[in-house]
């Protein structure tokens, strides 16, 4: 994902995840954020890593894997504040 690319952190997201393995036991979980930056920031920080594989977030029309919603979390313009990070306020 080309970083020069503006991307709207503002815009509302939907989260869906679910256990990257035997998807069919457990049930796929939904969620929606007001911006696609807190969409993010949940995946990245507060899901398991067993459920990365599992989780899409889509934002409008658009629909990104976890590997891509990695590469926003790791952006120079992502807004919010990362884990242990100093720098940024939420």
């Amino acid at each position: 994902m080309e970083q020069a690319v503006k991307f709207p952190f503002d815009a509302t997201a939907e989260l869906y995840s679910s256990n990257g393995t035997g998807a069919r036991k457990r049930p796929v979980s939904y969620r929606r954020f007001d911006s696609s930056a807190e969409a993010i920031r949940f995946a990245v920080e507060e899901l398991p890593p067993i459920m990365h594989r599992g989780t899409v977030m889509e934002v409008g029309d658009e629909r990104f894997e976890f590997d891509d919603i990695r590469a926003l979390y790791e952006r120079d313009d992502f807004p919010l504040a990362r884990s242990g990070d100093t720098d940024k306020s939420s």
